[in-house]
Parts: C-alpha cells; sequence; structure tokens
C-alpha cells in the first residue's frame, strides 16, 4: 500500500481532546505501529472496522461540482476521536489506517478548468489513477477481513470501493446508494457522476439500488438509463415519490432496497448531498432528514452482508466557519450508528475495570 500515508498514535493524539475522567475513541482506537507493515498488521490486529480516508475532490471537479470534498476527513477524525467510549460503542474496535495520498494530484489539478476539454482529460486521468489506489487499499482490508468506513472525497470512489470489495470477494457485488443522485451517468471519462456505471459495465457491480433520488436533477437520458435496466439489475425510488406525493411508504420502500441488495456482499454508500443544509458540491435545500438517513445505516449496517460503508461528498471548507464541524460531528455520527448496528455485543472483548 504504496499510497497511504499511515495515521499514526501521535497524529490520533493531536485531534483527541483528554479530560480527566472521560475515555475518548482516540484514546483507544488503533493505528498501525510505526515500523509494521500495514498489509500485515491489517490481518492480525483484533479491530473489526477500518477507517480510511480520501482527501480529494478531483471527481467532484471534472464533474463540474464545487471542490471541498477533500477536506471531510480532517474534520471527520477530529470528531470521531472525541466520540465517548461507553457501554454504547467501543473505540477498541477501530483501526485508523491513514488517508490516501493524493498530494501530487491535487496538486496537479490546482489551475484546471474543467470546462476545457483537454483539462477536463486530465482530470478524468487523475481520478482513473485514484481509482486504482483505492482498489488496491479496499480488497487489501476487505481481504483482512475486515470491514472499510471510507471517509471524504468525491463519489468518484464508489467505483474502487466497489471494485476492490469484489476482487477480495471473489464476485461482484450489490449497492445501495443513499443519494440525490443516480451517479450512473455515461461513461465518458471518470468523474463523481459515473462510478456506479462504470463499475456495473465493468461486472463489479451486480445489483444497484438508488434510494431517494431527486426528480428535478436526474436527466431525461439517466432516467431512461434506469428504467432500461429496472427490475433487472438496477431499481430506484425517488425522494418526491417517498415524503411529498406520499405514494410510497419509507419504511416500506427501505426494506425493499434491503430484499434487493441483502442477499450477497453490499456496499453501503451514503452521499451527504442528499441532507438539507450539509456543505457538499451539490448542496440541496429539501431532502432527508438526518435522522431518516442515521435510521437507514442503521438498518442497512444490521445485515451480516454489509461488506463496506462510504460517506462522501461532505465539505467543510464550503460551510461557515462557524458550522463547518458539524459534518465532522454528522460523520461521527454514522460512523457509530454502523458500528452499533454491526457489532453482536457477544464478540466485544471484556472491558478493563
Amino acid at each position: 500500500m504504496e499510497k497511504l500515508v499511515p495515521f499514526t498514535v501521535t497524529d490520533l493524539a493531536k485531534v483527541t481532546n483528554h479530560r480527566s475522567g472521560e475515555s475518548k475513541f482516540g484514546e483507544t482506537m488503533l493505528t498501525v505501529p510505526k515500523d509494521a507493515d500495514p498489509a500485515h498488521f491489517l490481518a492480525s490486529c483484533p479491530a473489526r472496522y477500518v477507517l480510511f480516508g480520501i482527501p480529494e475532490d478531483i471527481g467532484v471537479r471534472a464533474n463540474f461540482g464545487r471542490p471541498g470534498a477533500a477536506s471531510s476527513w480532517r474534520s471527520a477524525i477530529k470528531a470521531i476521536a472525541n466520540i465517548q467510549q461507553n457501554k454504547y460503542c467501543k473505540g477498541y474496535n477501530i483501526l485508523v489506517l491513514g488517508t490516501l495520498d493524493v498530494s501530487e494530484e491535487m496538486e496537479a489539478v490546482k489551475t484546471l478548468d474543467f470546462h476545457n476539454t483537454s483539462d477536463r482529460q486530465q482530470l478524468n486521468e487523475s481520478v482513473a489513477r485514484i481509482d486504482k489506489d483505492v482498489c488496491h487499499i479496499i480488497s487489501t482490508i476487505v481481504k483482512a477481513g475486515k470491514i472499510p468506513i471510507v471517509i471524504g472525497g468525491g463519489h468518484n470512489n464508489a467505483y474502487g470501493n466497489i471494485k476492490g470489495a469484489a476482487l477480495a470477494k471473489g464476485q461482484p457485488l450489490n449497492a445501495v446508494n443513499f443519494d440525490a443522485h443516480s451517479d450512473f451517468r455515461i461513461l465518458e471519462g471518470r468523474h463523481s457522476g459515473n462510478g456506479f456505471s462504470y463499475a456495473f459495465e465493468e461486472g463489479f457491480l451486480d445489483h444497484y439500488f438508488i434510494f431517494g433520488l431527486h426528480e428535478n436533477y436526474t436527466s431525461k437520458k439517466v432516467l431512461k438509463t434506469l428504467k432500461k435496466r429496472e427490475d433487472d439489475r438496477v431499481r430506484f425510488n425517488t425522494y418526491e415519490e417517498i415524503k411529498i406525493r406520499g405514494e410510497k411508504d419509507m419504511a416500506a420502500e427501505i426494506q425493499q432496497a434491503f430484499d434487493y441488495v441483502s442477499n450477497k456482499p453490499f456496499g453501503i454508500e451514503i452521499d451527504l448531498d442528499a441532507i438539507p443544509g450539509v456543505a457538499s458540491s451539490a448542496m440541496t435545500i429539501s431532502g432527508f432528514s438526518v435522522e431518516e438517513l442515521r435510521r437507514f445505516l442503521y438498518f442497512f449496517g444490521k445485515s451480516e452482508h454489509a461488506t463496506y460503508l462510504h460517506i462522501c461528498e461532505g465539505a467543510p471548507d464550503l460551510a461557515e466557519e462557524k458550522t463547518a464541524h458539524l459534518i465532522g460531528k454528522l460523520i461521527g455520527y454514522l460512523v457509530t450508528d454502523f458500528l452499533k448496528a454491526n457489532m453482536p455485543p457477544e464478540i466485544e472483548p471484556e472491558e478493563s475495570a
């Protein structure tokens, strides 16, 4: 994992606010020891979950979106480190692996204009290079018997998550995507709007369910593509069907989506642009509540086939300074909801007196 920037015990101490009489996640989460090989340590460490950050927004730029998603890892790890460890959730179930080194790619695209054809091609090529690294790291984590929790970057990284997990499992993966957009656009070069369509066409994605698609921001062409695949390997519902017109019941739709993807290993994809007021490349004013998202995630997280969690598109750098930290706090809630759903009490280690 040569493109991995390990997160050290010193890094963890810097983002943890220590307080007498309290135990924070940052004091109990694991990190890869300084001289250890990350891949070998993954296979032997007791933690079940692996936190991995992708601090990039190149795929968003290539999709004509606003940059800023690169900042969510920094906000999220600080929030997660300061969650209280108690009987409800334990930090020692998490290994903080580190982040993907995208420094060269981010520097190279700083001055590129996505409206320029040649510049956009460079953005596409950068995303494709990142795909390979994400795929390799996710595959390594899953092969080690762990569950990746991937934070940050654009939704382009769904492709690397799906491909990496599919290669590790030796079979195509299913996926459920809680998102205002399908990200199932044409194969026009890699960006944040076509991670699922590329994974689908290349045989790494089997069944795909899009939950809460926004009708106002889905093109006629994409709808036609989705309809063509519907009842075969792609299904979706819309936010308006559930929350505006009341044509569908949310609990029933969650169950249908679950039944559609949970018969085999599947990924849980969460795009924060589906939540009103969350700063992102495609921020919305109308959408599901945070509580509805948390219930959705908890429901899917209970499955034994839940293979990874990906939380993307949050952009603290685009938020007001006084509220930017709330995106990290939201990600912290989602991470612990997933842990609580997916960690059977009987296999938790005893807490020392």
